[in-house]
């Protein structure tokens, strides 16, 4: 039987309680939204698969639970991960500011070559916005990492946002891993138009 896909990527979303992780995953997985979920307990996880390079990526969605009481279930679960991101919500000022304490419990927690992003979630209720793109943006850049906005009542950047972290993971641990650490390929992961010629990302 022909295999179903040729890499497995495991990804983490974590951030406070009530910033939309399940709704975000439930849109990229299900393409499906529901204004009523209940806090996730734990730990869950959906599948999606996204093609890469004519490679099928099997994409293992972990969803965890914000509140602190089950933070060390949650950690447990950074350690296999090899791309994480960082939610907040853009309503909420409190869920931004603890991204520090997620990108401490990053680098306590994950492996060191983990691919990381952050997402402003939430950002169709602009009316009620209270943390500014460019606070985010700056946060971002300070931790060289990627930033969207989305949302997952409208279905904003959700697709998009996954995808570019698969192939960020994808370049890094397959291209760059098969061209040897001395000759990586010509790919700047800061330019998206560059990034997306030399690896595209479809959803299957």
């Amino acid at each position: 039987m022909a295999k179903a896909y040729d890499y497995l990527f495991k990804l983490l979303l974590i951030g406070d309680s009530g910033v939309g992780k399940t709704c975000l995953i439930i849109r990229f997985a299900e393409d499906n939204f529901n204004s009523t979920y209940i806090s996730t307990i734990g730990i869950d996880f959906k599948i999606r698969t996204v093609e890469i390079d004519g490679k099928k990526i099997k994409l293992q969605v972990w969803d965890t639970a914000g509140q602190e009481r089950f933070k060390t279930i949650t950690t447990a679960y950074y350690r296999g991960a090899m791309g994480i991101i960082l939610v907040y919500d853009i309503t909420d000022e409190k869920s931004f500011e603890n991204i520090q304490n997620w990108i401490k419990s990053i680098r306590e927690n994950a492996a060191a070559d983990v691919e990381r992003m952050l997402l402003g979630n939430k950002c169709d209720i602009e009316s009620r916005r209270k943390v500014q793109k460019e606070q985010a943006e700056k946060l971002a850049k300070e931790h060289g990492i990627k930033f969207f906005e989305t949302s997952a009542k409208s279905s904003i950047n959700v697709d998009e946002s996954f995808c570019a972290l698969a192939r960020d993971i994808f370049i890094k641990r397959v291209i760059t891993k098969k061209t040897g650490q001395g000759n990586k390929p010509q790919v700047s992961l800061n330019s998206p138009q560059q990034q997306k010629s030399s690896s595209k990302c479809s959803l299957i």
